[in-house]
């Protein structure tokens, strides 16, 4: 059966009306609540997660700059914020094959100065700020993904609906089988992180991204680490460039000491990358293998692994963030600083800049209209300022590993000690990153190393210790348009692209009876990282919401 039939045959959906829906409850979701309820504690809120609780699908580096959540919670201290690890030192390493170069600490630019900062895990934050949340009279509701948008008669945006529960792999619904619920508000945010589900239909139908950059993505690869107490380096925080990147790669490591002799390491790659034979996992699992690396965490225990599609923040390729009836936040409008490698505080204060919005509009009894105050915020916010004075980091990278080294040592360190903050000149791009992948056959193939099961492992017991879980008798959430161009275009063109830039092993190409190819999806393995969702050369797979609750269960990441 059809959504739609489904709907004819077990409808209507219950409805449950509020001021303000905010779909995700990351740090931009949460943070809207949350200022909503200081500014006027009667505004009713509810925020929709697809995870089994808030913080367990979220997953970054993280190390925090406290300057949002410093005027979202000034005493967010006295109430235990889990920001308990001050960075206490910096290093950005240049690593060659076999050895590695410390940059000088009056040489390291400004976009890598972590002082006043912290190193956090951001899925702990996350369930400290659903607390301070449901504590303000705020409604969470865990486990419920939103699948729909919900428009007007006057195509405005009026709410989402959560998707049916108990459906079989069939498209059928089984004895289990529960009906989504629809959320209606006044206004719906939209906060589900890089490539949102949501947001993607949004940004067509609107057409927000009109006259603007297309958006750039990374894939970042984490893993979490149990060392020895005498490795243990609390607050240490290590930038890496250079190996095992190829000089037209956009790529790096990060290593941050937690408290409690943890150590969460990982490896970034740009998605605009050119050889299909790259793949991201096996590239983090090689940089580890470095001895810069290795030395942190030789003789400890990996104990948590994940991974998620980042966005690249340049605001040249900011969409237009509000539409009637709703706004985009945090990473699913693409606030993040690439060149900071944080995101965390960005998201927090467009949450801050939107409630800020909505608190104004919904004492004045406005509803389903454009919150045209929250971008008019944004330009005048400290968060564009940042964002501008890092605008060309990435696309400077785009023309290659020494232009983008060049060039940030001269945006990020030489203009701020002659006094200029922003650099004058602004870069453009018209390629998105599917576009980027050369065919094989033009390629040199890439021969990785087998995992040794102490610092290096092989995807699937990766996503073992993700956690990761869905229902299996569902529809696979991950789809494609066309079942024949896996083999045809992907296979044929690209060697099979998606086998390796699935950091979980979702993709693999199987041999039928008859000796042909075909492509298997195992669905169940997804750490809803949206990487294919954006990779795929042909745009032909497309990610939708699982049944909530489903994906991974991060736990410290």
């Amino acid at each position: 059966m059809t959504p739609q039939e489904i709907l004819e045959q077990y409808g209507p959906r219950e409805a449950m009306e509020y001021d303000v829906v905010i779909v995700g409850a990351g740090p931009a979701g949460l943070a809207t609540a949350i200022r909503l309820k200081q500014l006027n504690a009667d505004i009713s809120v509810v925020v929709l997660e697809k995870g089994s609780e808030p913080g367990a699908h979220i997953l970054s580096g993280a190390v925090m700059d406290p300057r949002a959540i410093n005027e979202l919670f000034p005493n967010w201290k006295e109430l235990g914020a889990p920001l308990n690890q001050p960075v206490t030192g910096d290093d950005v390493l240049f690593l060659s094959e076999t050895g590695s170069r410390r940059t000088p600490d009056w040489l390291v630019p400004r976009n890598f100065h972590n002082d006043g900062c912290y190193v956090i895990s951001l899925s702990n934050v996350v369930k400290w700020m659903a607390q301070q949340a449901e504590g303000l009279g705020v409604e969470i509701f865990p486990g419920f993904a939103a699948a729909e948008v919900l428009y007007d008669e006057q195509g405005r945006v009026k709410g989402v609906a959560t998707g049916n529960m108990g459906i079989g792999k069939d498209g059928e619904p089984t004895d289990s089988f529960q009906l989504g619920m629809e959320l209606l508000g006044k206004y719906t945010i939209f906060a589900e992180g890089a490539r949102g589900h949501l947001g993607k239909q949004l940004l067509a139908k609107f057409n927000l991204a009109e006259g603007r950059d297309p958006q750039s993505f990374a894939i970042g690869v984490k893993e979490l680490w149990e060392i020895p107490a005498d490795k243990a380096r609390p607050g240490l925080v290590v930038h890496t460039a250079g190996w095992p990147m190829t000089d037209d790669t956009f790529g790096g490591g990060f290593l941050y000491h937690l408290e409690g002799n943890k150590v969460t390491l990982g490896f970034v790659v740009g998605l605009d990358y050119q050889n299909p034979y790259m793949s991201p996992f096996e590239e983090m699992q090689r940089w580890k293998a470095h001895p810069a690396i290795r030395a942190h965490i030789e003789g400890g225990k990996r104990i948590g692994y994940g991974a998620r599609a980042i966005n690249n923040g340049t605001p040249q390729a900011l969409p237009r963030t509000v539409f009637p009836g709703g706004a985009l936040i945090g990473c699913d409008a693409g606030y993040l600083n690439a060149a900071r490698i944080k995101g965390s505080h960005a998201a927090i204060k467009s949450g801050m800049l939107c409630a800020e919005a909505l608190a104004p509009a919904l004492a004045a009894g406005r509803a389903h209209d454009e919150l045209s105050a929250y971008p008019e915020a944004f330009g005048k916010s400290w968060l564009n300022e940042e964002l501008q004075q890092s605008r060309n980091f990435k696309l400077w990278f785009k023309k290659g590993k020494l232009a983008g080294q060049l060039m940030t040592g001269i945006e990020q360190w030489l203009l701020p000690k002659l006094g200029v903050a922003s650099p004058p000149w602004t870069l453009h791009t018209t390629r998105r990153d599917n576009e980027s992948l050369r065919p094989a056959a033009e390629c040199q193939p890439i021969s990785y190393p087998k995992p040794d099961g102490k610092i290096t492992f092989d995807r699937l017991s990766s996503v073992f210790i993700s956690n990761t879980n869905h229902e299996e008798n569902q529809p696979a959430h991950l789809t494609l348009k066309n079942a024949a161009i896996p083999v045809q275009v992907n296979l044929g063109k690209f060697a099979g692209p998606e086998s390796r830039y699935c950091p979980a092993g979702v993709y693999e190409f199987v041999k039928n009876d008859d000796n042909t190819e075909r492509l298997q999806i195992n669905a169940q393995n997804c750490v809803h990282c949206k990487t294919c969702d954006i990779k795929d050369p042909m745009q032909n797979i497309v990610w939708v919401t699982p049944e909530g609750g489903g994906g991974p269960n991060y736990s410290g990441m």
